[in-house]
């Protein structure tokens, strides 16, 4: 179906894997193509309830693929703009759950994708880079807005503009990573959520989902509403009928996903 990614579903869960491992996944002009196509395909698709983001061997994705644009002269902001914002923009507004299989590397717009997820479950051999200024460049693909609001004004400057490495469990310190496991126990620990969310109440969560992303330039009084509006929509769901009959009858629900 592609040529740049592998694309999956089953029991409900989409698994989008960028598959250039012999390029530690980094996006070329292919894939960023293939990738929102993919993303379309898993939002519009009824019968997908959580996606699951992963790359290919070794490494998550090392960002933009640089020997794909040696010696070419182009506008930065224009390939930012066509390729990579709305890559982002689709994986924070897609309303079902999204988890980062983070087996490896992530760095530059890779590092992005992966804090774009509403969940990164990260094996140990795991790494986020925040690689632009090693090559002279500035955060792009969200990483300005995402870092900041996970580790902090004073820790987003540092990791930015020294452009270190972070290993997996200074990532888990800091927050960046929700959950740390082995190599080995890595694809367990990532079906394991998976299918808790599969199982979910699929409206309730991408309500979720949309009432945090606001949140973050909202007031009290803005998202108060927020909260009456989606609650309002939630409780029109047949996973709300389903959730107080299972709740009244004593049983465990068995959610719809609408």
């Amino acid at each position: 179906m592609y040529q740049t990614l592998l694309f999956q579903i089953e029991e409900n869960i989409c698994t989008i894997t960028l598959n250039r491992p012999d390029r530690f996944n980094a996006f070329n002009e292919e894939m960023s193509k293939e990738f929102m196509d993919a993303l379309k395909l898993a939002e519009k698709d009824v019968e997908v309830r959580v996606i699951i983001i992963t790359g290919a061997g070794k490494a998550f994705c090392s960002g933009q693929d640089l020997k794909d644009i040696s010696g070419q002269k182009r506008s930065l902001a224009d390939s930012i703009e066509r390729r990579y914002n709305p890559m982002i923009r689709k994986v924070t507004g897609i309303e079902k759950p999204i988890i980062c299989r983070l087996n490896g590397v992530a760095a530059g717009a890779g590092a992005s994708l992966a804090m774009a997820c509403d969940m990164i479950i990260a094996s140990t051999d795991a790494a986020l880079l925040q690689a632009f200024v090693n090559i002279g460049l500035v955060p792009d693909s969200g990483s300005s807005f995402f870092l900041p609001r996970l580790v902090g004004r004073q820790k987003a400057f540092e990791i930015a503009a020294l452009g270190d490495k972070i290993n997996a469990q200074q990532a888990f310190d800091l927050g960046l990573i929700n959950y740390l496991v082995s190599p080995e126990e890595l694809d367990a620990q990532v079906l394991l959520y998976s299918k808790r969310f599969a199982a979910a109440a699929t409206k309730a969560v991408g309500l979720i989902k949309r009432m945090l992303n606001r949140s973050f330039e909202s007031t009290l009084d803005d998202m108060l509403e927020m909260e009456k509006y989606c609650q309002e929509i939630a409780g029109n769901s047949n996973d709300y009928r389903e959730g107080v009959a299972a709740f009244n009858e004593k049983r465990k629900p068995l959610f719809t996903g609408n």
